[in-house]
């Protein structure tokens, strides 16, 4: 009990800077009607509720597909369907309103729960719906007539913003209205894009049936820029579902800087994905303006104008150029327009069976980017990809940002035995590792 009781205090300690990143943050999360009908999903409403009590501003985008089916299935009207996309006439359309209707409803009553013992008791949450998303007819398309289905026009986001300034949660349905009167058949999928595109959010999370974005192999992408991704998509090595990458890649193509896929099976998937340094899911990412790569022979020069102010305030072991030519494949660079603007070398000791993490620098002007956690990642893959099974790393002055990304302080006997000899006792770098299996 006590062991758990000091894992929990850690674990909401390591979460506190995640816990000021999102504050004030605006957040579109994205699920179908899948998710509601999961035994999980009152648990992914209290984690909803968590996050607007911590002062993230959340927009809420459902589907309900499958109840729609059922509905269509009771009154015994025929689904029809081109390319995937629901054609709904006057018949289907009354499924559509009953069904959005009523699943509004289950989500609205659930964030208004608030019994003792329960996980949201005292909790008081408005959530606000309404006419936020104007629409227009898809219209007819290669001789099909899609009736009441069609496309959002606009995100009313004056009314939105008004309403999360106001502390509320913003709750979209699959539907949408002309400025006519009609009402619109809309993909949540196309909702949910557009009003992370239109409302300029931090985020759009995804939950999904997967556990986030695979490869043919099985494997989960936890980070992946969006080029790569699509040309996965292209060549046919992604597993998870297509609507899914659709909504990733279209928010992140349009200036939403993070996209996120989780499972909405998964107990607490939110939270991991939020607060916690490693997260559960994918995240798919732009970075089409700087690259990641390793370091050449014709980036010496860069290197060393990045990490001389560092030398100089003793913040880093000066290097030469002869010794940066030599070790110049051993380094990991971001650059931005021709520039260098962040760095970092890697040192195997493969026989101890673990590495050194050096030379971490950013140009001032590019720092507080997340770009140190992009390279940190790199650095990870490249050992793990050498059977690596922890890093090191000897600082000066940014214990707290090894810190934050979870290194735990060692003793100088944890270094691999050359380096042991190499440790300068005048500089009395703090040593600090980090498990990566």
């Amino acid at each position: 009990m006590v062991l758990a009781h000091h894992d929990g205090i850690k674990l909401f300690r390591s979460s506190l800077p995640y816990i000021n990143a999102h504050r004030g943050k605006t957040f579109v999360l994205m699920f179908g009607g899948e998710a509601i009908e999961h035994d999980n999903f009152p648990n992914i409403i209290h984690d909803i509720a968590l996050l607007n009590s911590l002062g993230a501003r959340v927009v809420i985008v459902h589907g309900a597909r499958p109840q729609i089916d059922q509905r269509v299935a009771l009154r015994g009207i025929e689904g029809r369907f081109c390319d995937s996309v629901r054609i709904t006439d006057k018949l289907t359309l009354e499924c559509v309103k009953d069904a959005a209707g009523s699943v509004r409803s289950q989500i609205e009553a659930l964030l208004t729960m608030g019994l003792p013992n329960s996980p949201m008791h005292g909790a008081q949450i408005r959530v606000c719906s309404g006419n936020l998303v104007v629409a227009k007819p898809m219209g007819v398309r290669n001789g099909v007539d899609f009736e009441n289905t069609g496309l959002v026009r606009r995100i009313d986001t004056t009314g939105i913003n008004d309403h999360l300034n106001d502390g509320s949660i913003v709750l979209l349905s699959p539907m949408g209205y002309s400025s006519t009167g009609e009402v619109f058949n809309l993909s949540h999928e196309d909702v949910a894009t557009q009003a992370a595109i239109a409302l300029k959010a931090d985020k759009l999370i995804v939950f999904s049936n997967y556990d986030g974005i695979f490869n043919r192999e099985g494997k989960l992408l936890r980070t992946v820029e969006r080029p790569q991704l699509e040309q996965l998509i292209f060549n046919g090595e992604i597993e998870t579902e297509s609507t899914v990458l659709r909504a990733l890649t279209t928010s992140v193509a349009a200036g939403v800087p993070r996209a996120h896929c989780i499972s909405y099976e998964k107990d607490g998937a939110l939270l991991q994905e939020l607060f916690t340094r490693d997260g559960t899911g994918s995240l798919v990412m732009e970075h089409h303006y700087e690259q990641l790569r390793g370091a050449t022979i014709e980036d010496v020069g860069g290197i060393l104008n990045l990490i001389k102010p560092l030398e100089e305030s003793g913040v880093l072991v000066k290097r030469s150029r002869e010794r940066l030519e030599n070790e110049i494949n051993q380094f990991i660079v971001i650059v931005r327009d021709g520039m260098i603007i962040a760095c970092a070398a890697l040192y195997l000791y493969p026989d101890d069976g673990c590495a050194e993490l050096a030379c971490v620098a950013t140009h001032p002007d590019y720092r507080g980017k997340n770009r140190g956690e992009r390279i940190l990642d790199e650095v990870k893959k490249r050992a793990l990809a050498a059977s690596i099974e922890r890093l090191f790393v000897l600082t000066t002055v940014t214990a707290h940002w090894f810190l934050e990304q979870g290194f735990q302080p060692a003793d100088i006997s944890a270094l691999p035995s050359a380096k042991q000899e190499l440790y300068n006792y005048q500089r009395n770098s703090k040593v600090f590792t980090l498990p990566i299996v």
